[in-house]
């Protein structure tokens, strides 16, 4: 266990921060998932939709990084460009 007062907090902190971060990452999976999921062009287009949002907010928040955001989104945006096509 640590010893002094600077190390006990720099453990609640890190503490919140991974709740926080744990939440946050869920989101984003539930968000790419719904994607993923997406039976139809339409509603593919919808979620990806809910999914930049979240995907933008997440990197703003420095969760994960700006280019890491932007490769999931365009994944996801070739996936759903393919829904259209079928």
């Amino acid at each position: 266990m640590a010893h002094h007062a600077s190390a006990l907090k720099r453990i609640r902190q890190s503490r919140k921060r991974r709740i926080y971060n744990r939440a946050n990452k869920k989101q984003l999976k539930l968000a790419i998932r719904n994607v993923r999921e997406a039976k139809t062009y339409d509603e593919g287009v919808e979620m990806l939709k809910k999914a930049y949002s979240v995907l933008d907010r997440v990197s703003a928040k420095g969760i994960i990084h700006k280019n890491n955001a932007a490769n999931k989104k365009s994944s996801l945006t070739a996936y759903v460009k393919k829904l259209q096509t079928n």
